[in-house]
């Protein structure tokens, strides 16, 4: 039997990613952020949602770019920091020592230690309410070689992202349960 419990922000699962930008004097900011997922197959776009209260809102307005640094479980740690901290009170990347590069693609820095990374340029913005939902076309996308498979795609046993539970928990990837638009077929 279901029971009926109160509406709010609950999906599963929900990513862990670091959406990186540029402040108004160049300086490499990150944050945390966990609304979010592919919205558009072609052209290529994700959506991540933030609050306006964040540094970061304000540099992807007005840069009108952003990264999406997905990280691996190894930094679960650094993750965490990222949306706790304030890019306004703290330079992250020094407080960590992970390394901001500079986007060759979108006025955007990645994170080098993290292994899969999305470069996108800022197509939309849609005020719903307490977020943002910021639309990027995806134009660029770097893959550490260690987490590609045969086919040069990136196998997520590989990368092991980190995955956020509305309920304040960080957690990693489970087994495989079946191939996509194949297991539904079988009897």
């Amino acid at each position: 039997m279901k029971k009926s419990i109160e509406a709010r922000s609950l999906a599963y699962p929900t990513p862990a990613w670091v959406v990186g930008s540029y402040d108004m004097y160049g300086n490499a900011n990150v944050m945390t952020a966990a609304w979010g997922g592919i919205c558009c197959s072609d052209p290529p776009c994700i959506s991540v949602s933030m609050r306006k209260a964040t540094y970061t809102y304000s540099n992807i307005m007005e840069k009108e770019a952003f990264t999406v640094n997905i990280p691996s479980e190894k930094y679960v740690k650094e993750t965490d920091y990222f949306g706790i901290a304030s890019g306004k009170d703290t330079d992250k990347f020094e407080d960590t020592g992970l390394t901001a590069v500079r986007s060759e693609i979108v006025y955007a820095p990645y994170i080098e230690e993290f292994p899969f990374i999305l470069e996108c340029k800022l197509i939309h913005s849609f005020d719903l309410g307490l977020h943002t939902q910021f639309i990027g076309e995806i134009v660029g996308i770097k893959a550490e070689e260690s987490i590609l498979d045969e086919k040069g795609n990136p196998d997520i046993e590989k990368i092991r992202p980190v995955i956020y539970s509305p309920q304040r928990a960080y957690y990693g990837i489970g087994k495989m349960l079946g191939k996509a638009f194949s297991i539904g077929s079988q009897k």
